[in-house]
């Protein structure tokens, strides 16, 4: 690069010099010369009269001030510098942008037939001179002109005000948006659309008019997604007391889009794989994660748009608390245990690796180069878990207090994580000054517990020591507040009530030291403690179960995630066990006592099927991987295989039985009839490894009537490399390859094929005409799955996956730096793996350090694992 981009650090936020309080807009669109008039409203907030305005790949046309044109500024690549203005000034500025030419897909550009934008984190600046940081809150008022037939509907923010017909075939709409916001929230859609409409009468009586918008012939998949909708607006009225807004709310689906959606005010635009789904095309997952992302998007309105984020540093802000909501709406609305385990699972796989890797940072960053690189497991996930946290200190009353009071003292503002926390703990009085540190402190806490019972006084005690490893942010690290969850029982099953001095214990305790002893008394036996329920701070944890201990808690605690979590500790032990010997040359062995746990949650009719199906599921290799210092990926993949080869031997009766009994005849997306179908094709993925698991998979198949059932199919023919793999895979392609979103399931299928010449598989996909690198689901799918699932062939001994994975990263490097970006994450974590590999590895991430064009998002990314 010719120079190295600049670091920002949180600690020097400054205000703005200058604020907009309103803007006016007028897009005159053309695919390659798309005029953007801006004039904004702008007064003077400092002693100083120079207005610093960002700008990235613009043509200046004109600038006015007060209606004269203004000649006393400069203007460089990434901004455009104004001089001796009066304090309180109406600024006209005309730009000229190419949304055609915008693979990057930030800013204005094309999808497909039709014009969007996505402007979070800073893409407004992609359309026009603007103060494009968040805390400049405007109120937009947009007027789009456009060929009527080719984009007859014109969307953005608010509410429609306007609207006429023009010469040569044109019309125009006009949109005006009552509430002030950031300029990341600004939206624009022109396209040929089909439409499904329908309304939601709020609390207050008001009816708001729901539109969602997608490409043609796909009206009949927008359904769920409206259902999903109007749950949401309910559910936020029930649970937090919140009303939407505005007279209208519309969701616009596209192909073409970096995230997965985003929360412009009154103007979602989404990824169309969160939108379109029916039986025929969309999974139970598929339908569940549209359920969910909908919910998101909609929660933001409140929690992100109403009030905003000071600044790019307080993300998680906006994002933490949107997930953490957006996780109660889907526990709500189906199983809490399911939906907890699911999230969980995120945590300790993904989100713990990253904490532990070179992008390892607070949940609230100190210093950014690209903001892109932040929306991350971090700020989402690990930051809905200090929100979760909060909940678990609060209590659910004292919680809602906290959230009313922030949203009535922060309304129309940009907010930071400090004022959220202020606010909990004025409507609580819990003092949560040493829980900040969760803010701000790096790398995922360790906690080790040991035990003692004293039968002559009838006590029992837990020590918990807690540390956390030094980051490459952060080499100190303080004490945290952990809320620790536990229960204890007696031999028999029954709870034991926690008692100390006398007095009831709660069963949160507060861990604030480094070293703490709670003792319980009034304890008449040797109890079994089920720590850390509910997972109940986002910890790794220490305790020296015994197998007869967890095999006890996955049958007595009351607790559904307590149950699934000592499975999972059982299965860890034995996986770390067996690694130990496939390196020692030893024989992998599985207890039948594991076995016979396993047969008995299998069995066991009260449980819920969704539930056993988690119980089932073990341990991807991602998540073993994030157990060890130095990774042996193929002996982790040997012993994970040989896990489900073993248990699928043994318990193939009872799962050959189940998965007979638990045939639907009719397609339903109810809760119900989707945990019995995703127990009956986990069970069909342990069967593909029996001698019946070629003639099951082969017709279920055929016989599918949902894509649910067909996908589980073709995913255990290729998990277990069966002989009718290829056939399923030509047949699936030949019925769905004009559709780029159903094939999108069968490129990430091909990516994570774990056969031997997967690589040239996986190029020869490339080639498929539904396959475009200039389409971010496209490329998650295909490569993303090979990078991210593919363990043993992306780490191939040849280092012909890395080799691979540079040649895509430096050809994104230009059309797509931010799915770049993304995908460029399992080489950063080359330190992991043995000196050959990490030769390979360090090798490739040289080679695109020293690109001429290196994009900002990747150069960030890279300096941080290289200087690590």
């Amino acid at each position: 690069m010719a120079t190295s981009p600049q670091a920002k650090y949180r600690k020097d936020y400054q205000a703005p010099t200058h604020t907009i309080s309103e803007i006016e807009l007028f897009f005159e669109l053309h695919d390659d010369q798309t005029l953007v008039t801006a004039i904004s409203q702008v007064q003077q907030q400092s002693t100083s009269s120079t207005l610093i305005l960002d700008g990235e790949g613009l043509i200046l046309q004109s600038i006015q001030v007060n209606g004269v044109d203004w000649t006393s500024y400069t203007q460089s690549e990434l901004s455009l510098e104004l001089y001796h203005l009066p304090e309180t000034f109406t600024l006209t500025i005309m730009t000229q942008i190419d949304p055609q030419a915008n693979t990057a897909l930030e800013g204005l550009y094309k999808s497909g037939g039709a014009f969007c934008t996505q402007c979070e984190a800073e893409g407004f600046r992609r359309i026009t001179y603007y103060l494009d940081r968040p805390d400049v809150l405007a109120k937009y008022t947009t007027t789009i002109t456009a060929d009527k037939t080719l984009y007859p509907f014109l969307l953005s923010n608010g509410n429609k005000v306007a609207e006429g017909e023009l010469e040569n075939g044109k019309h125009w709409v006009k949109w005006q948006d009552p509430h002030p916001k950031p300029a990341y929230l600004f939206a624009l859609v022109a396209g040929d659309f089909d439409v499904l409409r329908d309304h939601f009468v709020t609390n207050s009586g008001r009816k708001v008019d729901l539109e969602i918008f997608v490409d043609k012939g796909n009206l009949d998949r927008a359904n769920h997604a409206m259902v999903s909708l109007k749950h949401s607006m309910q559910w936020d009225e029930q649970r937090f007391g919140l009303e939407y807004d505005l007279d209208i709310y519309m969701i616009v689906a596209v192909d073409f889009f970096n995230m997965g959606a985003m929360e412009n005010k009154g103007l979602n635009i989404f990824n169309s794989k969160f939108v379109l789904a029916n039986e025929k095309t969309a999974t139970d997952t598929d339908y569940l994660g549209i359920e969910s992302v909908i919910g998101h998007e909609y929660f933001h309105n409140w929690t992100g748009n109403r009030v905003t984020c000071r600044d790019w540093f307080q993300l998680s802000l906006k994002e933490g608390l949107t997930v953490f909501r957006d996780q109660e709406f889907s526990s709500d609305l189906g199983s809490r245990a399911v939906n907890r385990i699911h999230n969980v699972r995120i945590i300790r796989g993904p989100q713990f690796a990253e904490d532990a890797g070179p992008m390892s940072h607070p949940i609230r960053p100190d210093k950014v180069i690209e903001m892109n690189n932040f929306y991350t497991l971090t700020v989402y996930e690990k930051g809905s878990e200090v929100i979760r946290m909060l909940h678990t200190l609060l209590g659910e009353e004292d919680f809602q207090k906290g959230i009313k009071l922030y949203i009535t003292r922060h309304d129309g503002t940009a907010a930071t994580c400090e004022d959220f926390v202020l606010a909990m703990e004025e409507a609580s009085g819990i003092d949560l000054q040493q829980f900040r540190l969760w803010y701000s402190q790096s790398g995922t806490p360790l906690l080790k517990v040991s035990s003692d019972y004293q039968a002559t006084s009838a006590t029992y005690s837990l020590t918990i020591e807690q540390t956390t490893e030094p980051t490459a942010d952060q080499p100190n690290k303080q004490p945290l507040h952990i809320p620790f969850d536990i229960e204890l029982y007696q031999p028999d099953g029954t709870a034991i009530p926690l008692q100390c001095n006398g007095m009831p214990l709660h069963h949160v305790l507060n861990v604030t030291q480094q070293k703490q002893t709670f003792v319980f008394e009034n304890v008449p036996a040797r109890p079994i403690p089920s720590l850390l329920r509910e997972f109940s701070a986002p910890v790794k944890l220490e305790y020296n179960y015994t197998d007869q201990e967890l095999g006890f808690l996955m049958v007595h605690s009351k607790n559904e995630f307590a149950r699934w979590d000592a499975g999972q500790m059982l299965l860890a032990k034995y996986i770390r066990n067996n690694v130990d010997s496939v390196q020692q040359g030893k024989t992998i062995v599985l207890p039948d006592s594991v076995i016979d746990a396993f047969r008995g949650i299998l069995l066991n009719d009260a449980l819920d099927p969704a539930f056993i199906t988690e119980m089932l599921t073990l341990p991807n290799h991602n998540e073993v991987s994030g157990w060890y210092k130095q990774v042996d990926v193929d002996a982790i993949a040997q012993v994970l295989h040989q896990f489900k080869v073993m248990l699928a031997t043994e318990l193939e009766d009872e799962l050959s039985t189940i998965y007979h009994l638990l045939k639907q005849e009719e397609y339903s997306i109810s809760h119900e009839a989707i945990g019995q179908r995703a127990l009956r094709n986990i069970c069909l993925s342990y069967l593909a490894y029996t001698e019946q698991g070629e003639r099951l998979v082969n017709r279920q198949y055929h016989q599918s009537n949902n894509m649910t059932d067909t996908m589980s199919a073709m995913s255990a023919a290729n998990s277990a490399q069966l002989s009718c793999r290829e056939a399923l895979m030509e047949d699936f392609s030949a019925k769905w390859q004009h559709d780029g979103l159903v094939m999108d399931k069968w490129f990430a299928l091909q990516g994570s094929n774990p056969a031997e010449d997967a690589l040239l598989v996986i190029k020869n996909t490339m080639k498929h005409p539904t396959f475009s690198l200039k389409n971010p689901n496209r490329i998650r799918s295909l490569i993303g799955s090979f990078l991210t699932m593919n363990p043993v062939r992306f780490h191939a001994q040849s280092g012909e996956g890395y080799q691979f994975a540079g040649e895509i990263l430096r050809e994104l490097n230009t059309s797509n730096p931010q799915v770049a970006s993304r995908l460029i994450d399992p080489l950063l974590k080359f330190r992991l793996y043995d000196q050959h590999r990490q030769a390979l590895m360090k090798k490739e991430l040289d080679a695109l350090k020293n690109l001429d064009n290196l994009a900002r998002d990747l150069f960030e990314k890279l300096t941080k694992a290289l200087d690590q």
